[in-house]
């Protein structure tokens, strides 16, 4: 057992030892206790504070979703769907405020006052031995000044015996004082048992009142686990029922509704696709988009160095241009002639067996096309029946204001003028006459809607417009 310095005295009439010593040990450890549930009511109002504000934060998270959808009639309005999710969230979310709020009183109505009680209690405790204590401690105090004033006055009769002969006054008699002494030695010895049959009782008292305090402790953290761990539990289980509203939303719930709801809005997928074929648009049949006659042709290249040919797709339109093109697809690119001659402006030569010239100027625009200047083209058709339908066709976009030959041309280019007329030179009277049979003259205008409405002919086929009768094209074919 560890010594007790305030209770076990030595055998000195008057110890140096404080007696206070255990009594203020003992205060000293419940001013300990008090601190220690100080600091737990600390924590409980802390935590009462965030739940408060846990609650005011929970109206700024309904905030955000306080509004109804955006688009929201894309959104099926009944349970079990995207919106029905929301107004579960809205709900739940106005629990976690309010559970907060309650929390919050709870904590300040339930568990504080536990522990305020039990702080009260201590401190009463603390001032009870301490008071206790330090009145002991001034009766003895009082007593030990007393026993040690007769033990002085004991020792200075003592020494005066020696020096008078015994001669004294009776109340000085030595061995009177010395009795006295005892007295107050006596007086002296209760004050100390008593005082430490005092500290025994309140350290004997202490055990018992210490495990009151860890007691009211335990009970106190019951309720605050029941109140603080019980609304974590309930955050838990709504946000849990959050997650089952949206794990329990079939993945097609809101298409089928939409498609109920907007099916007439949406594509059938059972309808044909669209195409160009049977699109329409304004002036697609327009009389100047059809044209003379288009086809596939050889040309000779312009190239001085080169002698082969190159095949390429021709037309002749309405508005007296010779277009060249690389092909007759008007869907792989976009569909720019590569060459543009102004046929009232060119010289056109009589076909020679499959075989006719063009000289003109192309009239495209581009860079190299301005450097070129005027060209003769030379032609090369499938047939001389088909040289013969470019030639009349040619002729007729020419109209009497291009020049042409029998003879390959070494004129320049008309200018389409009415002074320029004698510059045309007669058709020999074979072609005429083919020219006739055709039904196309040199009086045709490109106007007439009879006489440039072709069909539309594939590459290496050669069309021609439809001015004439089925026994005319034959004739002519």
């Amino acid at each position: 057992m560890p010594i007790r310095q305030g209770t076990t005295f030595s055998d000195e009439a008057v110890p140096d030892i404080d007696p206070t010593t255990t009594a203020g040990l003992l205060a000293e450890r419940l001013q300990a206790w008090k601190h220690a549930v100080a600091y737990l009511e600390e924590y409980v109002e802390a935590v009462e504070k965030i739940h408060k504000t846990q609650s005011k934060d929970y109206e700024k998270v309904l905030k955000t979703i306080s509004h109804p959808l955006r688009e929201g009639a894309h959104f099926d309005q009944g349970l079990g769907g995207v919106a029905g999710f929301f107004e579960n969230m809205r709900v739940n979310t106005q629990a976690m405020i309010t559970s907060n709020a309650e929390t919050e009183k709870t904590l300040k109505g339930t568990v504080l006052p536990i522990l305020d009680r039990l702080h009260k209690e201590i401190k009463a405790k603390h001032k009870e031995v301490s008071q206790g204590g330090e009145k002991g401690a001034k009766e003895i105090e009082k007593a030990r000044n007393n026993t040690q004033k007769h033990i002085e006055l004991l020792g200075q009769q003592a020494a005066a015996f020696e020096s008078t002969g015994g001669k004294f006054n009776p109340h000085d008699d030595p061995y009177v004082i010395q009795r006295g002494v005892i007295f107050r030695l006596n007086k002296q010895v209760i004050e100390e048992n008593n005082h430490r049959n005092d500290l025994i009782h309140v350290q004997d008292g202490f055990q018992a009142f210490e495990a009151h305090i860890i007691q009211v402790v335990q009970q106190a953290m019951e309720a605050f686990n029941e109140v603080a761990g019980g609304q974590a539990e309930k955050t838990r289980a709504l946000y849990t029922d959050m997650l089952g509203a949206a794990q329990r939303i079939p993945g097609d719930f809101e298409w089928k509704g939409f498609v109920t709801r907007e099916g007439h809005r949406l594509v059938d997928p059972n309808e044909s696709p669209r195409s160009v074929e049977s699109l329409t648009f304004p002036n697609q049949k327009h009389a100047s988009t059809k044209p003379l006659i288009e086809g596939s042709l050889e040309r000779k290249s312009r190239n001085k160095l080169s002698w082969g040919t190159q095949s390429g797709y021709y037309v002749v339109t309405p508005a007296k241009f010779l277009h060249e093109f690389k092909d007759d697809d008007n869907l792989r690119n976009d569909p720019k002639p590569e060459l543009s001659i102004y046929l009232p402006e060119a010289t056109i030569s009589a076909p020679s067996g499959d075989k006719f010239t063009v000289k003109g100027k192309d009239k495209g625009g581009s860079f190299s096309s301005k450097l070129a200047g005027t060209s003769e083209l030379s032609f090369k058709a499938h047939s001389a029946a088909d040289a013969q339908k470019w030639y009349e066709a040619i002729r007729v976009a020419a109209g009497t204001t291009g020049s042409h030959s029998d003879a390959p041309p070494v004129a320049t280019s008309s200018t389409g003028s009415s002074s320029d007329a004698g510059k045309v030179e007669k058709l020999d009277s074979a072609a005429a006459h083919k020219a006739q049979e055709a039904g196309i003259t040199g009086g045709d205008t490109v106007s007439s809607p009879t006489a440039i409405s072709p069909t539309i002919s594939r590459q290496g086929t050669v069309k021609e417009g439809a001015g004439g009768s089925s026994e005319e094209k034959k004739a002519t074919s």
